[in-house]
């Protein structure tokens, strides 16, 4: 908590400072840089003062003049969970998506119908009077056709074309933009250019003053026929078009003329009291961020774990987060199927606190694109493979690789000291473990072949692999990571009366579809499952060292954590995650593997990173608990 406090200090500083170089024309860093200062501090701080502080002007020399139309700070997303969560809270139709411009904001102030004066963003209520600039820019209108009185407000630009013809000494275009605009000789105004997109105001008719439109879409409409160049609009009916919307203009970024750094989405009517908060709730920028960028699909590996075959996407090398990536996580075949991937596909690649990258969105498929291949059988097995759509596995549970799996995930299990991946992999290469039952027949003499293992380390793995351990039955099960049999499955079939592992063993698939939650395919499974590893549970069960605890037989649920909910996410110091869970269910709890909506705890000593745990906990109001927290409930509830 300590280092939290120290943290929300130190990016206090960072914003202040950067919000008074930006409005003084000399930004230090860019805008997705500060979003990210803005965002850390949101999660850290949500109430913090400085973010319903907008900033404030400090150049001296311009007279001040108060906005018509109020200043506001928009509400960001950037990425679809964050984007869609805001949608279903405003279910528009249509929704209305515009270019975010990366400029200067401006007011145009008019009174019957004549610019009278043209003020910057300022604090969002008042800014500095830079009208004899303004007037040399291409856009602002000196004159209009009709005796508009009120606010046009737009964005002070330099096109691409002038930045690089003229000011390439300058980083990028907003740098240069906001440079000249507050020159006092004026020199330079004439090379930038001003695109609306927001109006305020009225015109007099038969002495009345009316608007002179009623929602969103007309208001565009009026100032294009008043003259004004307009940003660019497109309609849209749902969030999914929107998303791919996103990732297309994301692609076309290099080829504009100007620079823009994500979409402004909002609805078509116009209502004034949102838009006069601090930050409006009915529009959102949907902005560009430095973790996603447009690249192509070069390949596609099937990545090998147990009995899942996982693809993996290779891409065309492109710079993310600070990072050049080329490898991407398609997750499973459904969803190179859903987004139409093909080999050569342009898609959007983010990188948001994951280890693998991942492909968001796909751009489009180019006409020399071709078919994404998969495999059909097993490498180790030659077994036909089993596509499920969420996940492409090999069926047989007697699999080489299977097996192998099944012993490193025993051993994990059981946490037996000393016996890695590394040397069960030799083991089981050299043909002594070929089984969990052959762990146990180990001797001295069959470790002390391994390279570097002396007698004194073989009777100690030995010691450490033969300590007796007892196990609830749901345990024991999902230890042999039969395949869609894992710990919440099994211990529905011990809650449902399969409360041995004799009947367990017995089990007929008839029995288990009666089961809530069981169906016939996944009754299939598990009866195939345990029959092909049967011998091997009685094996192990013979052998003496693990015992199978009796199993509890409540009316319902019991102990001190019944009826609530942990998710574990990040490294834990104090205790590992897998005995957290034990601990969690030997009280009664609940341990999950995802955030979901009815999830009580979220465990992790990193609340303000950018994991999708973290952000779908706080999504769905999950409190969230450091490990200290954690501990003191199982301490106040042993």
């Amino acid at each position: 908590m300590a280092e939290n406090g120290e943290r929300i200090k130190e990016l206090e500083g960072l914003i202040t400072l950067h919000q008074k170089l930006y409005y003084n024309a000399q930004p230090a860093i860019s805008d997705e840089e500060f979003d990210i200062l803005w965002s850390e501090l949101e999660d850290l701080d949500p109430s913090n003062p400085l973010l319903a502080v907008i900033g404030r002007d400090r150049v001296d020399g311009w007279p001040k003049a108060e906005h018509l139309i109020p200043m506001g700070s928009q509400s960001k997303a950037t990425d679809s969970d964050e984007f869609t969560a805001w949608a279903l809270k405003n279910p528009f139709s249509p929704y209305i998506v515009q270019y975010k411009l990366d400029g200067a904001s401006i007011e145009l102030q008019y009174r019957e119908g004549l610019l009278e004066k043209a003020v910057t963003r300022g604090d969002g209520k008042v800014g500095d009077e830079i009208t004899a600039n303004v007037r040399k820019m291409r856009g602002a209108i000196p004159k209009l056709s009709e005796s508009f009185t009120g606010g046009v407000r737009g964005e002070v630009l330099m096109s691409r074309a002038i930045h690089a013809a003229s000011y390439s000494d300058k980083a990028n275009c907003r740098n240069a933009a906001n440079g000249l605009m507050k020159r006092k000789d004026g020199e330079g105004s004439g090379d930038l250019d001003i695109i609306c997109y927001d109006a305020r105001g009225f015109i007099t008719i038969q002495g009345k003053q009316v608007s002179p439109f009623t929602d969103e879409l007309g208001k565009l409409e009026w100032l294009k026929s008043g003259g004004f160049t307009v940003v660019r609009t497109e309609l849209f009916q749902d969030v999914a078009s929107i998303v791919e919307y996103r990732a297309k203009v994301m692609a076309l970024r290099p080829s504009l003329a100007y620079d823009i750094d994500g979409l402004v989405v909002k609805g078509g009517e116009i209502d004034e009291e949102d838009l006069a908060k601090p930050r409006p709730e009915k529009q959102i920028a949907f902005k560009f961020s430095p973790e996603e960028a447009v690249t192509t699909l070069l390949a596609v590996e099937w990545s090998e774990s147990g009995s899942l075959y996982t693809p993996i996407g290779v891409v065309e090398p492109v710079r993310l987060a600070g990072t050049t990536v080329q490898r991407a996580n398609l997750c499973n075949p459904d969803m190179i199927r859903s987004m139409d991937l093909r080999i050569g596909s342009h898609v959007v690649i983010t990188k948001r606190g994951e280890i693998i990258p991942k492909i968001e969105v796909l751009v489009d498929n180019p006409a020399n694109s071709g078919l994404i291949m998969q495999p059909l059988v097993c490498g180790s097995c030659g077994a036909f493979l089993v596509d499920e759509g969420s996940r492409l596995f090999c069926p047989n549970e007697l699999c080489p690789k299977k097996e192998l799996h099944r012993i490193e995930k025993w051993l994990t299990i059981l946490d037996v000291r000393g016996f890695g991946t590394a040397l069960a992999g030799r083991l089981f290469a050299s043909g002594k473990v070929r089984t969990v039952a052959d762990l146990y027949r180990l001797d001295a003499a069959s470790l002390e072949f391994m390279e570097r293992m002396g007698p004194v380390l073989a009777r100690k793995l030995l010691r450490n692999l033969r300590k007796t351990e007892e196990l609830d039955l749901a345990e024991f099960i999902a230890a042999f990571d039969i395949e869609g049999v894992g710990l919440l499955v099994a211990e529905k079939l011990v809650r449902s009366g399969f409360d041995s592992l004799g009947k367990l063993l017995a089990a007929r698939e008839e029995e288990l579809v009666t089961i809530d939650g069981i169906a016939e395919t996944m009754a299939g499974t598990i009866v195939g499952g345990l029959a092909a590893v049967r011998d091997e549970m009685r094996e192990v069960v013979d052998l003496g060292f693990v015992l199978i605890k009796a199993p509890a037989r409540p009316e319902g649920p019991t102990g001190a954590l019944a009826g609530m909910s942990f998710c574990f996410t990040g490294e834990l110091t104090s205790i590992k995650r897998a005995e957290a869970e034990k601990r969690v269910r030997a009280l009664g709890g609940t341990a999950k593997g995802a955030v979901t909506a009815d999830l009580n705890f979220l465990v992790t000593n990193e609340p303000g990173s950018g994991s999708s745990k973290n952000k779908k906990a706080r999504e769905y109001g999950v409190k969230i608990l450091s490990e200290s927290e954690f501990l003191s409930i199982l301490g106040g509830r042993g």
